[in-house]
């Protein structure tokens, strides 16, 4: 990971609000929440809070993904959410470009995670004490060397599409942490769809945010 934090100054990209949610599209490159430091305060609910002051955290994306994120504008909402979240309830679809042939056309990856402490933020798959960690994916199509594929994470592990990718030997193109961020002006990572329950009533609601590469 770069150790100089530039991130976009897109306009914030509302793509649905009313009493109880918020759903906007992060931009590549911005944190979703504050990190350590006054240089790393600018994030995606910091700016959220500018037009939504009560807007709370549910979930996050990493820094070089883009896409659609969720958040509650009452405390209500972010616990059914979480709880969501938490259940796997919630059904959430990205889009990715990953490096070489990805074979056959649909497959599951199931290998548990664990966070690699020395050289963290890296994450790892560790049978003896990964936490399960089970991605979907579909080939959307092939060439020039790369796929593009719709990956369906069934669980939500720190960082779990891109070392899934990664343990197929097909890293997503621009990963900082797993394969090369000079090769690509972003991580092709792209969080495309998210449905949920509404937190009033339970309406099932799906959000896109249309792929950016």
């Amino acid at each position: 990971m770069s150790d100089t934090y530039a991130p976009p100054n897109d306009p914030l990209n509302i793509l649905h609000a009313d009493h109880e949610i918020a759903v906007v599209d992060k931009p590549a490159g911005l944190l979703s929440v504050p990190g350590k430091g006054a240089h790393l305060a600018d994030c995606l609910i910091a700016r959220v809070q500018e037009a939504f002051p009560q807007a709370l955290l549910v979930h996050r994306l990493d820094r070089d993904t883009s896409g659609v994120m969720i958040f509650g504008l009452t405390p209500h909402a972010q616990r059914h959410l979480s709880m969501q979240f938490e259940k796997r309830q919630t059904k959430k679809t990205y889009v990715a470009r990953v490096h070489g042939a990805l074979t056959p056309k649909t497959g599951t990856v199931d290998l548990p995670l664990i966070v690699d402490w020395p050289n963290r933020p890296r994450q790892m798959v560790d049978h003896e004490n990964g936490k399960e960690a089970i991605t979907d994916w579909r080939v959307v199509r092939q060439r020039d060397g790369e796929t593009r594929v719709r990956l369906y994470p069934r669980t939500g592990r720190s960082h779990q599409l891109r070392v899934h990718m990664l343990a197929l030997g097909h890293p997503i193109i621009g990963d900082p942490l797993y394969a090369d961020a000079s090769e690509a002006p972003r991580m092709m990572l792209h969080a495309e769809q998210l449905r949920v329950n509404h937190p009033d009533g339970g309406r099932g609601m799906t959000f896109t945010a249309k792929c950016p590469f």
